[in-house]
């Protein structure tokens, strides 16, 4: 593992950029979010492809294409299944798929588990974002949650980590990182959460009520911090500052969505246990 750089000052610039990169993307991923169906199955094609085309270039430099292609296969084939309702045959698919990458990638991959693991880190989360978007006006409403708080969470972080600054998170792994920044993020997620379920309540008021939109925001935020930290120790691992250069201010669309990634597993697993009626 290499060791971590040293922590960078606050960059005016790099926020603005960030912000514009934001602005952007973000108005186009609710649209389709919002219409969902196969126009946001078509969002999702392109972000897995985009995304096992960094994993693979960060796990297996010197042959990424067949990595990048095992990858895309596997998650796609789950994510189809899913998408046509099938969600405990696509969690099975991806499992065997993902098998099916380590074997296809011996002969050019350090490591081959590297592969299995990018298919299941990639293709967990896409189908738990399928899963959750696909009941209809409900399925928006736990969708809008998820991204409200996942992107509160990391923009207050971002905020209050570099000017309120103290004392550091986890340097070993995320010299940037700020105790400010986990309990700014934290709160902002909260809040994003029951903001949501608060504006979906004036039209749909048996949906989720505001003290479980809290809970599920605060899990939410705890998760987009946590799969930020995740992402940061395998770069670590890798060897590489940024998933890639996609994003401008952001770098790879790995770098954007980590944090997304886990809170969609988070939130899912939040609406399951709303579904069997806890917490009362």
């Amino acid at each position: 593992m290499t060791p971590s750089p040293p922590a960078r000052g606050f960059n005016w610039s790099n926020l603005g950029v960030r912000v514009l990169s934001g602005v952007i993307l973000a108005p186009g991923v609710i649209y389709c979010a919002f219409l969902g169906g196969w126009v946001l199955m078509g969002v999702i094609v392109l972000a897995v492809a985009l995304i096992a085309r960094e994993w693979a270039s960060m796990c297996a430099p010197a042959a990424p294409a067949r990595i990048a292609a095992a990858v895309t296969v596997a998650v796609l084939a789950a994510a189809t299944t899913g998408q046509l309702g099938h969600y405990r045959i696509a969690w099975i698919v991806l499992v065997l798929a993902a098998g099916g990458c380590a074997l296809l990638s011996r002969a050019v991959a350090a490591r081959p588990s590297d592969a299995a693991f990018g298919a299941l880190y990639i293709g967990a989360p896409t189908l738990a974002l399928i899963w959750l978007r696909a009941s209809g006006p409900a399925g928006q409403m736990w969708t809008f949650l998820v991204l409200a708080s996942a992107w509160s969470a990391d923009i207050v972080a971002f905020l209050a980590g570099n000017l309120l600054k103290g004392p550091k998170l986890w340097p070993q792994f995320s010299p940037n990182k700020t105790w400010s920044g986990f309990f700014g993020g934290l709160v902002a997620a909260t809040l994003a959460a029951a903001i949501v379920a608060r504006v979906w309540a004036m039209l749909r008021p048996d949906e989720l009520s505001t003290g479980k939109a809290l809970l599920v925001g605060a899990f939410a935020g705890l998760a987009t911090m946590a799969g930020d930290l995740w992402e940061s120790m395998l770069k670590r691992r890798f060897g590489v500052k940024d998933t890639g250069g996609l994003i401008p201010g952001h770098g790879g669309l790995l770098d954007r969505v980590d944090g997304l990634m886990f809170a969609l597993l988070a939130v899912a697993a939040a609406r399951l246990l709303v579904n069997l009626g806890w917490p009362r």
